[in-house]
């Protein structure tokens, strides 16, 4: 008896197959082509100038702000147009980063000048701050000095303050005259020290030449005093 075998039908799973084998090779199976990257040297080129000069700058202010130097600081106050002493300066350390400043090895040539406007203790001294000539202490200029009675003066007065120098007369004294400005605008030289009320002393100022002598003349009778002008520095 012969047996004939019958070729395989298309069964499910053949069937599913071929399908499957069709779908993929056809055109949705196929990937669209991808631009390539557009790219950009210069723009990359300038991020990295930049993040190495942003490293390059911050190195150096490190280095740098090791670096110290000797300058000038004043160590009291000192009157625009006063000239400028030894004992007013000290040497502080400060980083050289560039700032103006004056060398301390300079301080002697310091002290052969005037300062260009009232500085306070502490202040970092600059080339700006000082000049040769002073028109404070230059002709017609007059020292005078004044010993001071407690409530003639106030007790806060130091070197570079701007006082008026006004005429208290005695009881005796005219009426009329009673408390006239001889100078609007003295300079305190220097200050000595307080007496017995805390408040007065020795006190030394700058006026014009034309009325030291009026000031001298009042100030021997004790009929002097003085009027602190805080704006005026």
């Amino acid at each position: 008896m012969r047996t004939s075998e019958k070729p395989a039908g298309r069964g499910p799973v053949n069937a599913e197959r071929q399908t499957s084998a069709t779908t993929l090779s056809g055109p949705a199976s196929r990937k669209l082509p991808v631009p390539p990257r557009e790219r950009k040297p210069a723009l990359a080129a300038l991020a990295v100038l930049l993040i190495l000069g942003g490293a390059l700058a911050t190195t150096l202010l490190v280095l740098r702000s090791g670096d110290r130097v000797s300058a000038i600081a004043v160590s009291q106050q000192i009157g625009a147009g006063q000239r400028f002493t030894e004992a007013m300066l000290r040497e502080v350390q400060i980083a050289d980063t560039g700032i103006d400043y004056v060398a301390w090895a300079d301080r002697a040539k310091v002290a052969e000048n005037f300062a260009r406007v009232t500085l306070i203790p502490g202040t970092l001294l600059t080339r700006e701050m000082v000049v040769s000539s002073s028109r404070e202490l230059g002709p017609g200029k007059a020292q005078v000095g004044l010993a001071l009675k407690p409530g003639q003066s106030p007790g806060t007065l130091e070197r570079g303050d701007r006082v008026q120098v006004i005429y208290v007369p005695s009881k005796g004294g005219s009426a009329n005259e009673e408390g006239r400005v001889l100078a609007q605008s003295a300079l305190v030289h220097q200050v000595g020290t307080s007496g017995r009320g805390g408040a007065s002393g020795l006190v030394t100022v700058i006026v014009d030449s034309s009325v030291s002598p009026t000031i001298v003349a009042y100030a021997s009778s004790g009929e002097i005093a003085l009027a602190e002008l805080p704006g005026a520095r």
